[in-house]
């Protein structure tokens, strides 16, 4: 799996933080921008945070390449509307030699073998139904949702918080938990105030899955503490 911040708003942090200010303000942008200090930026982000005021900071938005996830995993991703996506299409492109996850507890059992078995015997179908002429766009049909694949995302930095706080959860499915934590470490390289308390529901107030939680908040809390150092 890789994940890959490939492209940002400038300056997110200033840009989120002008924005905030700008309604509290009858300063015009110019002013706005040029008295806005590192200081001044940490403050009125630390503001949003405690206030639940979220709308500025939709003004910044982050753009990743995702490559070796499943097609399990990247239907679950698609889910979060709030964001724009481009994926590589099994309708025009030949899956002749696909690759393939395979989850953990394949390998935990000691049958990943059996696993890859039925991925040779998949490809196997694939391949045949091709050169009998069927179109890649219903050939696709034999293929699984181990099948990997790649695609980009954009997101701003409100719908990420949110889906960190679901991603990261260690009640979501360990893939994309993966994926999720990978591109929260991606986005406080160039962004570490904004996502300074991203994460799952459990790092900063209570747990959102109630009943059903995981009863580990300790030991995530820990871990988050330590991601945020």
């Amino acid at each position: 799996m890789k994940v890959e911040l490939i492209n940002y708003t400038p300056q997110p942090e200033r840009t989120v933080a002008v924005a905030a200010r700008m309604c509290y303000s009858d300063a015009d942008i110019d002013e706005l921008s040029e008295n806005m200090s590192d200081e001044k930026v940490r403050s009125f982000l630390q503001k949003l945070v405690d206030l639940g005021h979220e709308s500025p900071i939709e003004h910044a938005s982050f753009t990743f390449a995702i490559e070796g996830i499943s097609r399990a995993c990247s239907h679950q991703l698609v889910r979060h509307r709030l964001a724009s996506y481009s994926q590589k299409s099994q309708r025009y492109v030949k899956e002749d030699q696909f690759q393939y996850v395979i989850p953990p507890s394949y390998i935990d059992k000691g049958i990943e073998d059996r696993f890859e078995e039925r991925m040779k015997i998949i490809q196997q179908w694939y391949n045949e139904d091709i050169e009998a002429g069927i179109p890649k766009e219903d050939a696709r049909y034999n293929l699984p949702n181990a099948c990997q694949t790649q695609l980009m995302v954009t997101m701003n930095a409100r719908e990420l918080w949110h889906f960190f706080r679901l991603r990261c959860c260690l009640r979501a499915q360990w893939e994309i938990r993966t994926v999720a934590e990978s591109m929260l470490r991606e986005v406080k390289k160039v962004a570490p105030l904004l996502f300074e308390k991203a994460g799952p529901a459990c790092v900063y107030g209570p747990c959102s899955e109630g009943k059903m939680n995981c009863g580990k908040s300790k030991e995530v809390r820990a871990r988050y503490r330590e991601m945020h150092a």
